[in-house]
């Protein structure tokens, strides 16, 4: 009985660990040059699709920040709110989420995407990219839940 009872506490675990290798959850993006956190964003599934919400700014001057430089129908939107990543899907082995698209609501410029979690599922890389993958730059973004 006692080894079943370790046996089944060690299958919800490892269930628990690989729920959490998924970029599905609460992200707390962090300033290439400062280091410094810049807003927690969501990242929802739907019907297979990710998508991407900042829930919060961590500058208190720019809560009430619009994307100013944005060209597309997120124009003048507040940033607060904003979905910033938006159409990434899992590639076969469930390793990868690619295709969509981020924003960088800083600059108005939406970037191709790619996301990939790492270290068990406690950190996220988030590449951004124009053309190929290679040509583009990666942020790593730190799992908050």
């Amino acid at each position: 009985m006692k080894q079943l009872l370790i046996t089944l506490a060690l299958a919800a675990a490892a269930g628990t660990a690989l729920a959490q290798a998924t970029p599905v959850g609460l992200w707390k993006t962090i300033d290439d040059e400062t280091k410094a956190e810049k807003s927690l964003v969501r990242i929802s599934d739907v019907g297979g699709v990710l998508t991407g919400k900042i829930e919060k700014i961590a500058d208190p001057t720019r809560q009430d920040a619009n994307c100013v430089e944005c060209s597309d129908e997120r124009k003048g939107q507040k940033v607060l709110g904003m979905t910033i990543l938006r159409g990434a899907k899992a590639d076969a082995g469930k390793t990868v989420w690619e295709g969509g698209d981020i924003l960088d609501p800083n600059n108005g410029k939406v970037y191709k995407l790619l996301l990939k979690p790492i270290d068990g599922g406690k950190r996220l890389e988030v590449r951004g990219f124009i053309g190929m993958a290679m040509l583009g730059r990666t942020q790593t973004w730190i799992r908050v839940e």
